[in-house]
């Protein structure tokens, strides 16, 4: 098993991929880490630190084709290899490529996963472990192009490799979502979809979806939009503007960080345009929808728009369709025609999947 891993600066792939190494050691899988920026700077130890793109192109594609070449060549030699590259770079030359075709079909990789993170976290690290200028607009661009150039990667070398997009997220859960995709293809992958947006401000309702998002990742490999969530900050970015501030404070990685608010305001056309292309994108990379429809105070259906139009979309790329119903109240006829199964519980579901899927989850009980 052969995974290429790709990624923007600024997800720090290489300390989540060492845990993901570790993992699945424990599960007697032995995986040989190559992470190509480390082993760069070790063939040319002339290069100070973090000055690596500094150098001509000439030299940098010369020196990363050496280096690629040696893990192909080692890639023989184990069972299981992680490759951490980049598959583009913006630096003072503009965007370029940071792959080969050629080398990348004589590798021939198993799988293709691009990780991507959300702008608060990836502003943070940037700031905290990288002398890289940038905007919040920069990470946004950014994030788009390392998604599209991977999916080119995938496409120009092994078609028949699955590609995956993998939010980092809360990193025990991603990182068994990681270690699923690779070693586990033939369990059932899933978009998870529950309002978000809708019952923003709401404590108990989302302790609610918590805790079906934690049900359902026991049994079936899931896609989890929650693992990125930004929709908030452009709210918090009017209500401060509102408030004369300058700045947003939100809580990235156990730190706060202010971000510019106008900033902020500026992204909010790409969170949004980004939000209803990424989660189709994760609906299309999996088998099924399980969608959770929970009840408000008012007992109501907890139904957004979004919601609706994921559960269309599914049904319309002929996936599987799951809905988890919770209100008193019945569902209409836009659910029912869409929906391959309606469960009233997720417990009813879980058992559900279990018998269907020969899975065992260690929360079912008789």
């Amino acid at each position: 098993m052969i995974i290429v891993v790709t990624g923007m600066v600024g997800i720090d792939k290489k300390q989540y991929l060492a845990k993901v190494c570790d993992y699945a050691g424990k599960r007697d899988k032995d995986i040989l880490l190559c992470n190509v920026g480390d082993l760069m700077y070790a063939e040319s130890p002339d290069i100070a630190a973090g000055r690596i793109l500094d150098i001509s192109l000439r030299q940098l594609h010369s020196l990363r084709r050496s280096v690629i070449k040696d893990i192909i060549a080692k890639s023989k030699e184990h069972k299981h290899v992680i490759v951490n590259t980049h598959a583009t770079f913006r630096w003072r030359h503009g965007l370029f490529p940071a792959f080969d075709f050629y080398q990348m079909r004589q590798l021939n990789p198993d799988l293709f996963i691009c990780m991507i993170d959300g702008v608060e976290p990836l502003h943070l690290r940037l700031g905290r472990e990288h002398q890289i200028r940038h905007t919040l607009k920069d990470l946004i661009v950014w994030r788009e192009e390392e998604v599209l150039a991977t999916q080119m990667m995938q496409r120009g070398t092994n078609e028949n490799a699955p590609f995956h997009i993998l939010a980092r997220g809360f990193e025990k859960g991603t990182i068994e979502t990681f270690y699923q995709l690779a070693f586990e293809p033939k369990r059932k992958k899933a978009y998870l979809s529950f309002p978000m947006t809708h019952v923003a401000g709401m404590p108990e309702m989302l302790s609610v979806i918590k805790e079906f998002r934690d049900t359902m990742k026991t049994i079936l490999t899931c896609f989890d939009p929650g693992d990125l969530e930004e929709a908030y900050l452009p709210y918090y970015a009017q209500q401060a503007q509102k408030a004369g501030q300058d700045t947003v404070e939100v809580e990235v990685l156990g730190e706060k960080v202010k971000l510019d608010a106008a900033e902020v305001k500026q992204i909010e056309p790409d969170i949004n345009s980004q939000i209803y292309a990424r989660d189709f994108a994760l609906i299309d990379q999996a088998d099924m929808i399980v969608s959770f429809i929970p009840e408000l105070d008012d007992g109501m259906p907890a139904l957004s728009s979004g919601v609706e139009r994921e559960l269309q979309h599914a049904h319309e790329a002929a996936k599987e369709v799951f809905v988890i119903w919770m209100p008193k109240k019945e569902p209409s006829v836009f659910i029912t025609q869409t929906a391959n199964k309606i469960f009233h519980s997720p417990k009813e579901a879980l058992k559900y999947f279990e018998k269907q899927y020969e899975y065992k989850s260690p929360l079912l009980f008789e």
